[in-house]
């Protein structure tokens, strides 16, 4: 494990804490991945973590005048399937984002984050390809900017030098005579690790027909991730769809085409011909969407996002501090402040478990599966088993001790008990944290709003109906209280 955090305030800071220790040292944003990585080996020799989550500006979307967009670093996955400008402008992007893990694993996975970590079943990789986009590095030698196409060398590695910095990522915003669409193929409804997942972008020119802004397609991008060691462009199929219509016979000629770029294995997830097909299907999927101009058809117009009424911008630091040794981290937790010495090295998980003595969040996978360890950090749900403890320092932490007031159960904790929904328990913590924080969001969520809610959270007790009944009982006593 790592023995020390340093939390910047600068991006200068941080490029130069790189420049001093190079391979030794690594920035964390939300570190959903880093930390899984480290602890099982893959990334070996980190010693320090460079924490930017508090740098100022660096959590924008924006569009330029030149039509580019630009995400900066602490951009989240939910920051992106909120955003109705990559909505209307990047929706293969905000389709993307909005598949990923869960609630609480898409307010700290950083987009970035899930570029830099560069395995090819990252689901915002191929439709950031498929967009052009490219990627800005800082160093104290300077800055550079590589096209995410030629970012990739291998699965889990990139050009990126270890004194590097991701400070931008920048794409073409999507023109009116433009259409896309992100397909993705998983074992499940949700926390889904991609099997097969396409992106696809069309240009089209022409007289508008049949609902397309053109009557012809001008070019193709079809980009397929999880089907060899780096995202591939699958180019007889865009080579078929460019230059006439798009029809449902050069959709299927496509599809069928599509399957010659990939280059599947066998793992323990997917035999490769199951893959193959999967590519297929998902090409067939995005084209077919994109003909019948459906591609946005299920996407919510209001995500649950599980971070409160107004967002809860994380509060800034005025200056750096660094975690090493006895050093304390000194942090709000359930109203009160709180001092805890030496514990840099470890998560918020262990952090509240064995030094703040909170055993209420629970253990149960470690690796952001199961949701037990969800908590609130500076009002937003997080699984506390993949956030770094020094992040706690000068923040705001609310964990299942903390939901009662003033010898009152919180609305979500009686209504678990009137409905009998806690069975062996182990899992009840973390879902009557989303279930809270889901309702401070929206007060009468509908079912579709509270199952989303809980799809970072595992039941093995098969217990989701008397769950959900308790969540909307717990909703409808609020709105009666007022």
């Amino acid at each position: 494990m790592w023995h020390e955090t340093i939390s910047v305030a600068s991006v200068g800071e941080a490029v130069a804490i790189l420049a001093e220790r190079g391979e030794r040292a690594r920035i964390v944003a939300g570190a959903t991945d880093l930390i899984l990585e480290i602890e099982r080996g893959v990334r070996r020799g980190i010693e320090t973590l460079v924490d930017v989550t508090r740098v100022p500006g660096l959590d924008q979307i924006a569009l330029d005048e030149q039509g580019v967009i630009h995400l900066g670093p602490l951009v989240t996955h939910n920051a992106c399937a909120a955003s109705r400008l990559l909505v209307e402008r990047a929706f293969p992007l905000a389709q993307a984002a909005w598949q990923v893990g869960a609630p609480q694993i898409r307010n700290r996975g950083t987009i970035a984050g899930n570029l830099i970590t560069a395995s090819p079943a990252n689901d915002t990789i191929p439709p950031l390809i498929a967009l052009g986009a490219s990627v800005s590095l800082l160093s104290s030698r300077g800055q550079r900017s590589v096209p995410l196409s030629q970012f990739y060398t291998g699965v889990r590695t990139t050009v990126m030098r270890p004194d590097e910095m991701l400070v931008d990522i920048a794409f073409p915003a999507m023109r009116p005579q433009q259409r896309g669409a992100f397909i993705k193929l998983g074992l499940r409804a949700a926390q889904a690790i991609s099997l097969v997942n396409a992106a696809v972008v069309l240009t089209f020119s022409g007289e508008p027909t049949g609902g397309l802004p053109g009557g012809v397609v001008s070019e193709a991008v079809i980009t397929l991730g999880s089907v060899a060691p780096t995202i591939l462009r699958a180019g007889q199929a865009e080579a078929l769809l460019a230059g006439r219509p798009l029809d449902e016979s050069g959709i299927e000629e496509a599809a069928r085409l599509a399957v010659n770029a990939a280059r599947p294995i066998d793992d323990v997830r997917s035999p490769a011909d199951y893959r193959a097909e999967g590519v297929r299907v998902c090409v067939l999927r995005a084209l077919r969407s994109i003909l019948a101009g459906t591609e946005k058809d299920g996407y919510p117009s209001q995500p649950v996002l599980l971070w409160g009424k107004d967002g809860h911008p994380t509060p800034r630091l005025g200056e750096s501090f660094r975690h090493a040794g006895n050093a304390p981290i000194i942090t709000r937790l359930n109203g009160q402040q709180v001092t805890l010495p030496g514990a840099q090295h470890k998560t918020l998980l262990r952090l509240l478990r064995e030094d703040a003595r909170l055993i209420g969040t629970k253990e149960g996978c470690a690796e952001g599966e199961c949701g037990a360890c969800t908590v609130f950090l500076d009002g937003k749900a997080v699984m506390s088993c993949l956030v770094p403890a020094a992040r706690a320092h000068g923040a705001d932490i609310v964990t299942i001790e903390g939901l009662a007031k003033n010898g009152q159960l919180h609305p979500v904790q009686q209504a678990f008990i009137d409905e009998g929904a806690v069975q062996c328990g182990y899992c009840t913590p973390g879902f009557i944290m989303s279930a809270a924080m889901l309702l401070e969001e929206r007060p009468t969520p509908t079912l579709v709003e509270i199952q989303a809610a809980i799809t970072g959270n595992l039941c093995r007790c098969t217990g989701y109906y008397s769950i959900v009944r308790a969540i909307e009982r717990a909703a409808r006593e609020e709105v009666r209280r007022g």
